[in-house]
């Protein structure tokens, strides 16, 4: 779904280059050539991902047009031609997001990855560090103006307590200088946990210590800021930091997962320690959709690749626990623990649902099944895969739409 931006500016051909931009982005504009008409705008509707503004307009020659999308919980980027310092620092004590130079068409392309960037953040939750109530009162402000969900701890000890109890944190933002344990420890202390791909970390501190920005870095830090920071500065950083944090996500799951199931690919599965674990029993179950090749020659690929990701889904929702691959074609495979009972209880449960189940896609009526092969042991994983795989070949050749188990325990 489209996210609407509100646009107000006055002049024509400015709002012609914004919507054409805005649109080729993938967002919504929505656009008002004055303060009344921006009223009226947002007397119907408030529901907007930010607000770009034209810092003069007819009916508002000193930005108050700021103030008027602040006071319904708006954010706000303004556009000004307006340079002087004065001004500079007036916009951005009205708590607005960022402010764009007017000084060419081309500014507006400065406006679309702020955009995005905030139309990502609310995927993100960030964990502030600071032992001073008041500095993680004031960052956690600037924070929050970019739709980024915020947790806050008071020291070093404290945030590695939040980091257990919080899986999806994404960003941790920490002072140097606190009780317990310092920045710098606690930036060591994560990196033995969290690789670059999973988590981010920017440095904060007021000691003018030369060295604390290496100390930071050399650490695992990905940026760092002496305090008191500007807040364009901040917001730079920040931006910049997301945003390879974000590029490293996208290119991890690129490595890892089937492009078209979203499932992990056998890069990932062989790579996982499930799989590397030989000293204790697991359960693994080998899945194949029966009479796959019909089905693409009667209905087309697209409908079997649409079929495929319904089967990916309903593996996901039965086995959110365990290691769910698409080794290839029509082929999963599910590594779970030692719960063979369990294990057992929820392949019958899915296979049932499965063939009872008749799926409309594109107009088609279509029914599919699946046969599986099943091992629970000890063992080196390609031998519990050859031996999953001998009774996936016995459920086939049994009549399909069973599953065959090795003597489970």
């Amino acid at each position: 779904m489209e996210q609407k931006i509100l646009v107000v500016e006055d002049s024509r051909p400015f709002r012609r280059a914004i919507e054409s931009e805005l649109r080729q982005a993938g967002f919504l504009p929505v656009f008002a050539e004055t303060i009344a008409e921006a009223e009226q705008v947002l007397d119907q509707d408030t529901n907007f991902l930010c607000a770009v503004l034209d810092y003069c307009l007819p009916d508002g020659q000193d930005g108050e047009i700021i103030d008027v999308c602040l006071s319904v919980d708006i954010k706000v980027i303004v556009l000004t031609a307006m340079m002087d310092e004065m001004t500079r620092e007036k916009v951005l004590a009205k708590t607005v997001i960022d402010y764009i130079p007017k000084d060419s068409p081309s500014c507006i392309s400065a406006i679309i990855p702020i955009l995005h960037r905030l139309a990502k953040n609310s995927s993100h939750k960030v964990l502030l560090v600071d032992d001073s109530i008041t500095a993680r009162k004031y960052t956690r402000s600037l924070l929050e103006r970019q739709y980024l969900n915020v947790i806050e701890a008071k020291n070093g000890d404290h945030a590695l307590e939040v980091m257990q109890q919080d899986k999806d944190i994404s960003l941790v933002i920490t002072d140097y200088a606190m009780p317990e344990r310092d920045g710098v420890s606690l930036v060591k202390e994560l990196r033995k946990t969290y690789s670059l791909d999973k988590l981010a970390v920017i440095g904060l501190s007021g000691s003018d210590e030369a060295s604390l920005t290496a100390k930071f870095l050399k650490a695992g830090a990905n940026d760092f800021l002496t305090k008191p920071f500007n807040q364009e500065e901040f917001y730079c950083r920040l931006h910049s930091t997301l945003n390879i944090l974000d590029s490293e996500r996208r290119l991890y799951h690129l490595a890892n997962q089937d492009y078209l199931t979203q499932t992990w690919n056998r890069r990932y599965f062989f790579d996982h320690p499930m799989s590397k674990n030989h000293q204790s029993p697991r359960c693994l179950a080998l899945i194949d959709i029966d009479n796959f090749k019909a089905v693409n020659d009667n209905f087309g690929h697209h409908i079997g690749d649409m079929i495929l990701i319904e089967l990916a889904t309903i593996l996901k929702n039965y086995f959110p626990d365990a290691l769910v691959s698409r080794f290839g074609g029509e082929e999963f495979c599910i590594l779970y623990g030692n719960s063979p009972h369990i294990f057992e209880q929820r392949l019958e449960a899915m296979k049932n649902e499965i063939a009872d189940s008749e799926l409309t896609i594109l107009s088609n009526k279509i029914q599919y099944t699946v046969s599986t092969g099943v091992v629970a042991a000890e063992g080196n994983i390609h031998d519990l895969l050859r031996r999953a795989d001998n009774c996936l070949y016995k459920a086939k050749s049994q009549g399909r739409n069973c599953i065959i188990k090795e003597q489970l325990a």
